[in-house]
């Protein structure tokens, strides 16, 4: 069967490189992203590497109206969605958001409030549905708050426990929610910042993010070492972690 497959935020680089699996099995893809040169481009190459369909649409992600009639179309489009990736974000500048509210209000509303929409309709789909993948991008981040980027962890950690909700909510249903939680990858989004040896390219994180969600797998840390790093932060105990320049 032919695999119809939403894609939201489909010009960053993970969501690209997830998205030339899905090409390569000669899926219909539904890609939604803000660059519409972009995202033209985005869709040239997935038709090139195999995909049977590529409808790209120009969107603000944090718009509900436009966000409604997105889902409407791939529905009237493809009578059904078989898998969803949200795979949109910002990383939002730390001390920026500390002395202007105005900039931390934006960040949430980008990294959080919006991506929980988007996760909020899409379960609705895929519940009335009763199948379906609905995969989003979180973060290690969100496993711990630290003073250089809490606030980017804060909306990536109530991602989380939304995702865990919405996976028992559908649980019964026979769709499936799926988080992924890459540590460093070496994008555009970082590139600013210095490459440490634990940094994955998009390649690692987009195959991972493939097979999980054809594995239907329920948390995914790319690559697999982020989990067992994740672990170690999270047993430090507090009196030690508030000293911690991290």
């Amino acid at each position: 069967m032919t695999r119809r497959v939403l894609i939201v935020g489909a010009t960053s680089a993970i969501a690209q490189a997830a998205s030339r699996f899905f090409a390569s099995e000669h899926a219909r893809l539904i890609l939604v992203g803000r660059d519409a040169s972009k995202l033209q481009a985005v869709a040239e190459d997935l038709r090139v590497r195999g995909a049977e369909c590529v409808l790209p649409v120009v969107a603000d992600l944090t718009d509900d109206a436009l966000r409604t009639a997105i889902v409407s179309q791939a529905l009237g489009e493809w009578q059904g969605l078989d898998a969803a990736l949200i795979a949109y974000g910002v990383l939002p500048d730390q001390s920026a958001c500390e002395s202007d509210t105005a900039a931390l209000r934006s960040a949430l509303e980008t990294n959080w409030v919006s991506v929980a929409s988007w996760l909020a309709h899409l379960a609705n789909v895929f519940e009335a549905q009763r199948s379906g993948v609905l995969a989003v991008i979180g973060s290690v981040a969100g496993d711990r708050g630290r003073r250089s980027n809490y606030v980017y962890g804060s909306a990536k950690a109530a991602i989380d426990t939304f995702v865990a909700g919405l996976r028992q909510r559908l649980a019964p249903t026979g769709a499936s929610v799926v988080l992924i939680k890459p540590g460093w990858v070496s994008t555009p989004m970082t590139a600013h910042l210095p490459q440490g040896f634990l940094s994955a390219s998009p390649e690692q994180v987009g195959r991972g993010i493939y097979d999980a969600m054809l594995a239907r797998r329920s948390v995914v840390y790319l690559p697999w070492y982020w989990k067992w790093i994740m672990t170690i932060i999270r047993l430090i105990p507090e009196p030690i972690f508030t000293k911690l320049k991290l």
